[in-house]
């Protein structure tokens, strides 16, 4: 596990230290407050960080439930993403790139097979 170190100037006396889960997390719960996504399930949840001296580079995956513009959910995203890591942690965002693995659609409601007025008129007349 990586620790990620924050020191803005040299005249603190401490650092900050971020754990690569927190940083983890901290995406995780942008990308849930975009209505209409759901992260990728499996051991790292759709998300992948890259730490560079310019900054965080994220690779994020997501469902996308049908109806959504998915251009503008791609661009919330990375606008979230962005505005929560660098006010909890002031780490500088340098790229969020959002992957769109699946889109959702809504499960047809079952239906009752429908009988015509002939069928019936024929089977009463029987």
């Amino acid at each position: 596990m990586s620790n990620f170190k924050f020191n803005p100037n040299d005249k603190q006396n401490g650092k900050v230290v971020y754990n690569a889960g927190i940083v983890n997390g901290i995406v995780a719960l942008a990308v849930e407050e975009v209505e209409g996504t759901t992260l990728v399930s499996g051991k790292r949840r759709g998300i992948s960080l890259f730490i560079e001296k310019d900054g965080i580079y994220a690779d994020v995956s997501v469902i996308v439930r049908y109806g959504y513009n998915v251009p503008e959910l791609a661009y919330r995203i990375q606008q979230s993403v962005k505005q929560n890591v660098e006010t909890m942690t002031r780490y500088r965002v340098a790229k969020v790139d959002v992957h769109i693995q699946d889109v959702v659609f809504p499960a047809a409601p079952p239906t009752a097979p429908e009988t015509s007025e002939d069928e019936e008129s024929d089977s009463a007349e029987v």
